[in-house]
């Protein structure tokens, strides 16, 4: 019996990269769509709880969720899957990077976070640069990596960042595992007023270069390398606890 998989992004139910992601992973499982309606990108790990969310079948196995990423994985897992537990979740094909600091407000990192909430192998997959998208590289890549967790797992509470170079196969140059780089923002906020005179702020987003740190996903990508970064639940700052632990507090 094929294990199911779940699909998910957050560009929308309509995005190319996902129609890609999902046709490669038809080869590894059984796979079904679980989206957002509508493009999600940069909602973080947003869990719909002020509102009912409606979840609309497009076609066997596909379904716009009027929600978030993580409403998507959260709802597949408890109820339109509920009795089919899926054995991974993979989110993408994301339509520009998600390296460094990019994790902490991607819904497309989010979704593969929430899979490993709930304790499902989970990878998130990234195609670096713009348009015309080579969603192929980045599909062939992750459809071997899914059958690899499915066979060998991933240890606890960890999951997958991929970020893939927006080249053909041919041009890419090896796969390094990585940690998280160092990215800035900078010109982030546009100040303006609207035609009724009220002041109104556009956030962009504007990328700096990256900080050159050996061994980072930001580094890898540079030389044409697909970077995977295994990422972990638990962000206690060990070190930090230690030190915390020599103030007077009471």
């Amino acid at each position: 019996m094929k294990p199911v998989i779940l699909v998910t992004n957050d560009d929308g139910i309509h995005s190319e990269g996902l129609e890609s992601l999902a046709a490669a992973l038809a080869a590894v499982g059984e796979v079904t769509v679980v989206a957002p309606d509508r493009e999600r990108s940069a909602v973080s790990h947003a869990l719909t709880l002020h509102r009912p969310l409606r979840i609309n079948r497009l076609r066997e196995g596909w379904y716009a969720v009027e929600g978030t990423p993580t409403d998507c994985v959260y709802l597949a897992t408890r109820s339109l899957l509920k009795g089919r537990r899926p054995a991974l979740v993979a989110s993408g094909i994301n339509k520009g990077s998600n390296l460094g600091d990019d994790i902490h407000y991607s819904g497309t990192v989010s979704a593969a976070f929430e899979g490993t909430v709930l304790g499902i192998p989970s990878i998130a997959v990234s195609v670096i640069g713009r348009g015309p998208w080579h969603f192929e590289t980045a599909a062939a890549f992750v459809a071997r990596l899914a059958q690899r967790v499915l066979d060998e797992k991933l240890p606890g509470d960890t999951l997958l960042n991929v970020n893939v170079p927006n080249v053909a196969p041919s041009e890419i140059t090896g796969v390094a595992i990585t940690k998280m780089g160092k990215r800035h923002y900078g010109d982030a906020v546009i100040e303006n007023v609207d035609p009724r005179g009220r002041k109104y702020y556009w956030i962009r987003g504007t990328e700096l270069d990256a900080e050159d740190i050996p061994g980072s996903d930001c580094n890898a990508v540079l030389e044409n390398k697909i970077s995977l970064t295994p990422l972990h639940l638990d962000l206690t700052n060990v070190a930090a606890m230690e030190r915390l632990a020599g103030w007077k507090l009471s």
